[in-house]
Parts: C-alpha cells; structure tokens; sequence
C-alpha cells in the first residue's frame, strides 16, 4: 500500500521533552531501578549499568570489592555513549566502605572514565545533611555490624555524629525488605537526641515512606537512593520529583 506523501500524520500528546541523561553505576545486585526513576523529573533519562557479579554476602568484603575504582571507572566509561551529564555510583555500602578518601577516589575514577560530573550516594548524603544542617543523626541500616560500624566511622570523618543506630543483620536479598519492617526500625532507633535519620543502602525501598516517617518523626528523614537521586540532578540543576520530602522542599525553597 502506498500513501500520499503529502498526508500529515496527527500526534495526539504532548510535544516530545528534550532529554538530559544521568548514567547511574550500579552493584550487580540492585534491584530498584524503577524506585530512582520515580524522582527524575519527565526530562531526565536514567541510564543504569552495572557492575560484575561479586560471588560474596553483603559483608564489607563484598563493599570492598564494589569500590574498586577500576570497576567504576570501566563502568563509567560503558554508560557514556547516550552523553548522560551527570554519573552516578548507587551504592551506599561501596562510596562509605573505603571512608572520606575512598569516596573521594570513586568519584575520582568517574571523572578519570570522562563523567562530565560525578556523585556517589555517601557523597550525596554527606551534601544532605549539610543543606539540612544536620549534625547529629540516627541510622538505620540492612547490614550486619561490621558494615554499619563503617558508615558510622565515614559519617565521624565528616563531623557527623550517630546517636544511635540498628543494622538488620541481612546478607543477601535485601530488596525484599519490606515497608513495614523498615518502619519497624526506624521507630526503634529513632530518639530525641537525633536531629535527623538515616536509612541506608540503595537495595532498601523508601520513596513512599519518607513523607509519612518525616510526619511522624517530625524530623527530616534521608535514604539512600534520595541523596543518590537528588545529587546527582542537583549537578545539573534539576530538582528531583519528590512531593513532602523535606529533602525537596527545602532545596526548591533555597533555589527560589
């Protein structure tokens, strides 16, 4: 069959968004990719790779593996043909595990690979807590002790004291954890002392239970994946999609 080629075709919707790209490193293990896109604003384009399967538990072997700057800077340098604007390495446990001169170094290796900009969740974090001026936190975290003491140590390094802290003790399979467990926890380490809370690694899904934490808290409430996400587009002024999050909100105030 042919057409006239003077026959207009009618595009019912809205006109195309340009595009900006953010490339995301990520463990072999991450299983929340849909959880970041829900704070990309409708022109930003993710563009996840991963990182080669470690056969470890979640232990700080595993952490140590993961921040070996050779592997983010070969994955960096596969998540740079779409031009992203911004790299970022999503994983909490491997930017915190090396401390204050490990981070440095991965986001080092990122810039070495050509990121035009680069962010790590514990760097995201630690850029957090000094919008939100906090200095004295609780933590909450899926790990086991020796992986959670580090993050407290890498938060020291940075001025940050933690109050108080509780791991879940999980070695594998972390994504599976549930709403009402992570609930569970941070109502059990919360305590008057803290300024603000903490829940930590990017396999824990929180984006809807930040707001209503925050309300019941009456604290502001980060997690992982909320300080890798809004780093990250903050490179390159965006804001991220994230309604009663006072992460958001108080960063939209300051831009305004």
């Amino acid at each position: 069959m042919s057409y006239p080629r003077d026959r207009a075709i009618e595009i019912i919707g809205p006109e195309l968004l340009t595009q900006r790209g953010v490339g995301v490193v990520a463990p072999f293990d991450f299983a929340l990719d849909r959880e970041l896109w829900r704070w990309a604003p409708d022109d930003i384009s993710l563009y996840v790779t991963r990182l080669p399967f470690v056969p470890v538990p979640v232990t700080v072997e595993m952490a140590a593996e993961l921040s070996d700057p050779d592997r983010v800077r070969r994955a960096t340098a596969d998540v740079l043909a779409p031009e992203p604007l911004v790299v970022t390495y999503a994983c909490a446990s491997a930017s915190f595990v090396g401390g204050m001169a490990g981070e440095r170094e991965l986001t080092a290796s990122m810039l070495s690979a050509g990121a035009p900009a680069a962010t790590t969740t514990s760097g995201g974090l630690i850029a957090a807590l000094r919008v939100l001026r906090l200095n004295r936190i609780a933590v909450v975290t899926p790990y086991i002790d020796s992986v959670t003491n580090r993050l407290v140590t890498f938060l020291g390094e940075h001025g940050v004291e933690v109050v108080s802290s509780v791991g879940m003790g999980l070695l594998s399979h972390i994504w599976k954890v549930g709403y009402a467990e992570i609930v569970q926890a941070v109502t059990a380490v919360d305590v008057p002392e803290a300024d603000g809370l903490f829940i930590s690694c990017t396999n824990v899904p929180t984006y809807d239970i930040i707001s209503p934490l925050e309300r019941l808290l009456n604290k502001p409430v980060l997690t992982a994946n909320q300080v890798t996400m809004w780093s990250a587009l903050r490179q390159i002024g965006s804001p991220i999609m994230a309604a009663g999050q006072t992460l958001s909100e108080i960063t939209e105030t300051h831009a305004a």
